[in-house]
């Protein structure tokens, strides 16, 4: 039993869209961008405009990993075999964080605004929206659960949502632009005097744009279940983010033709304020359409963490009950563990505020894929690789990733690079207590015969066998 090729270039390029469009542009990113580009309109929008190449070249990139090793979880099994199981674990052990933390930040800002709706003039209290979003998050748990097939169909439903969420801003930021008022084109007619940001502040802006696109290798995690990984990757990778990074870009402009700098960075909800501005009447439409999108965000989540889980345990870090599939060929278990993380996350919501510490972390384990490329490329240049990727696109993924590690560290230091580097320290000191647990693990046999029975799940194929030799 294995997880079954499913995924055409059609559902690729869906699943791409919704995992990526959704929370960064419609709350977060744009004021960030904003901020750390000094209220400069020109520099936020060739930010948004260049990390949209910045990460299609990440993806395209990690594609050459993807389509080497088109399994399942492919970013850890290319880290384990590259680098050996500690980093791998290390890998593991942010991407575990970084999962679900990031579900249960999203889930808590979809029941906040859905939840607000009754309780319009005074905060929504903290019960109704945690009873909520466990609601709709074990939803989507047990979709998950129901295989790869029905969480295609609902990721298209999503992504044509999302789509049409964002044209409607864009469209309408344009009409107003053609029109001509002269409130909105002002805050174009001065731009080039604002002040220019310095390096740092560039980096901290492209990291708030890479927040609106952590879902662009989702096709790289799930190779194992992508139809003709060689062509669907990578067509679905140059479709589906040049569709996003256009649909970004109309969008901020749409914000700019609205909102001032200033209002933008002072707003919890930049589409939520836009739409208060351009149709105040009809303000509840958006707020519903906006948190419908952070739902299947979430759906997104789960199923990438459930691959990286049942990746891992195939290769011996984490329990092999993880690994085994039910009868909609689906890693029930490993979608039951992230789904628990992710409600333990919400109940205990100050948690969600450490997501923040995983940022380095993702960059540096993107950082140390592109070195294995590389060092793959040297030790074994005669390995099959169906699709080769531009040498210099490699290095320009190196080089990105190095400057987002280290010019906020050495320009603007503090206390918050400090946590992270613990953070990655207690990656070590997990891998050191699994790998002395593996040693003993003889009694867990009967543990997991009886979870395998509870379950009703099948111990799947190695993924070796689907690995060129």
């Amino acid at each position: 039993m294995q997880l079954l090729r499913v995924v055409g270039f059609i559902q690729g390029n869906m699943i791409l869209l919704s995992s990526t469009l959704g929370t960064g542009i419609l709350f977060v990113s744009p004021k960030g961008v904003l901020k750390y580009s000094s209220l400069n309109i020109p520099v936020s929008l060739s930010i948004w405009a260049g990390c949209g190449l910045l990460n299609m070249m990440n993806a395209l990139c990690l594609a050459e990993l993807a389509t080497t090793f088109p399994v399942s979880g492919a970013p850890y099994y290319f880290l384990k075999r590259s680098f050996g199981s500690s980093v791998a674990f290390l890998g593991l052990w942010i991407q575990l964080f970084g999962h679900f933390l990031g579900i249960g930040a999203l889930s808590l800002l979809m029941a906040g605004n859905l939840v607000q709706f009754f309780y319009s003039g005074c905060p929504a209290p903290e019960l109704p929206k945690k009873c909520l979003v466990l609601a709709v998050l074990w939803s989507l748990g047990i979709l998950n659960a129901r295989g790869m097939k029905r969480v295609a169909q609902f990721q298209t439903l999503s992504s044509l949502m999302k789509m049409a969420v964002l044209c409607f801003i864009s469209l309408t930021g344009i009409v107003l632009l053609v029109i001509g008022k002269k409130e909105n084109v002002s805050r174009f007619e001065n731009a080039l005097d604002a002040e220019l940001p310095d390096a740092s502040q560039i980096a901290g802006a492209i990291l708030q744009v890479n927040y609106s696109y952590l879902g662009a290798s989702l096709l790289i995690t799930i190779a194992g279940e992508i139809k003709s990984p060689t062509d669907t990757i990578t067509r679905s990778v140059i479709s589906g983010l040049s569709i996003v990074t256009l649909l970004y870009l109309l969008t901020s402009i749409s914000y700019l033709a609205v909102l001032t700098p200033q209002e933008i960075i002072s707003s919890d909800s930049v589409a939520v304020t836009w739409m208060d501005r351009v149709f105040p009447s009809a303000q509840w439409v958006l707020s519903w359409g906006i948190s419908t999108s952070l739902v299947t965000s979430g759906s997104s989540g789960i199923l990438s963490a459930s691959r990286i889980f049942y990746c891992a345990s195939q290769n011996g870090q984490l329990p092999v009950i993880c690994s085994m599939l039910n009868d909609h060929h689906s890693p029930v278990v490993a979608v039951i563990l992230i789904t628990i993380l992710s409600s333990i996350a919400i109940i205990a919501s100050d948690l969600i505020y450490l997501v923040k510490y995983v940022a380095l972390g993702s960059t540096s384990v993107n950082l140390l894929n592109m070195i294995g490329l590389l060092k793959l490329r040297y030790q074994k240049p005669d390995l099959p690789r169906p699709y080769k990727v531009w040498p210099p696109l490699i290095f320009g993924s190196i080089a990105s990733s190095v400057f987002l590690i280290f010019m906020p560290v050495i320009q603007s230091p503090n206390i918050e690079h400090v946590y992270q580097v613990v953070f990655l320290f207690c990656g070590f000191l997990c891998y050191w207590l699994q790998a002395h647990l593996n040693r003993h693990a003889v009694g867990f046999d009967t543990i997991t015969c009886y979870w395998q029975l509870l379950f009703n799940v099948s111990p799947s194929e190695g993924q070796d066998k689907l690995i060129p030799s």
